[in-house]
């Protein structure tokens, strides 16, 4: 069993006027070969905010973190904190608190030696070095455990102390590289609600790696998808899921359904379309260009209808229901296309066991025309 601890009041970073903790990157660039890991970027985080950047594996986000840490070389562009290019200064002399996803704490070290070792490198006093372990290790939670020994600590535990030894010595800013991969579920959650609790306490910019798209949604203030080393979308969590640009960021960014169609008319900030065996349907448009388009239709939005109820929607059958605690995912074959339908709550039993024609629909305004891409 899982025990959630309290954690203390935080000790609140100096942050002078407040301004500490901004990341700029500019037109940064990073080839291995002939292949551009990262592309061109461009990215500003702003003091005290939480920037994740969210992509699959190979999108360039870790080595883009890699290069505002210092540990990777850029091969054209620059690196600004605080306004100053850190290009040339060592990952030690660029005010960078970091976690990895390793933790790579030394286990020949107490955990109270671990979160001295930034202390002892900046050449601060024994004494002085133990009393701020001691702070850092209370205001992650773990007063009272700075004698063990990474083995003899749990995976959350070591997480903890690997992010205390990151703020120890009051750093600009806060880099993570999916610390929390190796953690389970429950543990995982827990762990996320306070990094996030500790970060606006101490008001510390933070830029957070992760292919995780729910740990992205329930951390960020602002989520950075990219692909291919490039930025394809950015903004808030809430704004990114709920109007993305492509199907290929829709798809990405949590379950959706695509329904391909042909664009008719536009008219008052709405599309016209011809979705096939589907019909005729309705969907805010938000002035995408492409050449060929999907209404998308997030599980969560599709709804049982009465037949010929809706502007929007087909007829089909029930393939599957399976009820997964709080919601029921429905697997249904309409207009000969497989779509997910999922509902809150286990209340619509008549609906799962019907084993006739079904009608689903959605409103124009929960949809959204996109450019096909992927």
């Amino acid at each position: 069993m899982t025990t959630t601890t309290a954690l203390p009041a935080p000790v609140p970073a100096a942050t002078g006027d407040g301004q500490r903790g901004s990341i700029e990157l500019r037109g940064v660039r990073k080839l291995y070969g002939n292949v551009a890991a990262v592309d061109d970027l461009d990215l500003t985080v702003r003091p005290g905010e939480f920037v994740t950047l969210l992509g699959p594996s190979g999108s360039g986000k870790t080595t883009t973190m890699m290069m505002i840490a210092g540990f990777e070389e850029l091969t054209s562009g620059t690196v600004l904190i605080d306004g100053k290019p850190v290009d040339r200064l060592p990952p030690k002399d660029r005010d960078l608190g970091i976690v990895f996803q390793s933790y790579a704490l030394f286990p020949h070290m107490s955990a109270a030696e671990n979160v001295e070792f930034p202390l002892r490198m900046r050449s601060v006093p024994r004494a002085e070095r133990r009393r701020r372990a001691e702070e850092a290790l209370a205001r992650v939670g773990l007063a009272g455990l700075g004698d063990r020994r990474p083995r003899q600590m749990s995976g959350g535990q070591q997480q903890r102390v690997a992010l205390a030894r990151a703020l120890v010595f009051n750093p600009a800013a806060l880099l993570l590289d999916e610390p929390m991969a190796a953690l389970d579920k429950r543990l995982r959650e827990q762990m996320q609600d306070e990094v996030k609790t500790l970060q606006k306490s101490l008001g510390i910019s933070v830029v957070f790696v992760t292919h995780d798209q729910d740990e992205a949604m329930s951390m960020s203030d602002r989520i950075v998808v990219m692909r291919d080393g490039k930025i394809v979308q950015e903004g808030a969590p809430e704004d990114v899921y709920a109007h993305p640009r492509t199907d290929w960021v829709a798809n990405f960014l949590g379950d959706t359904n695509l329904l391909p169609c042909t664009v008719l008319e536009r008219k008052d900030g709405m599309a016209v379309v011809d979705l096939g065996a589907w019909g005729v349907g309705r969907v805010r448009d938000r002035g995408v260009d492409g050449d060929a388009y999907a209404v998308s239709v997030r599980p969560e939005h599709l709804r049982f209808v009465d037949a010929g109820r809706t502007e929007n929607g087909g007829t089909g059958r029930i393939v599957s229901s399976t009820v997964l605690g709080a919601t029921v995912r429905h697997r249904l074959q309409v207009a000969g296309q497989d779509v997910v339908m999922r509902e809150l709550g286990t209340g619509s039993g008549a609906a799962r066991d019907l084993r006739g024609e079904v009608s689903v629909g959605w409103s124009a305004d929960e949809a959204q025309l996109l450019v096909l891409e992927s």
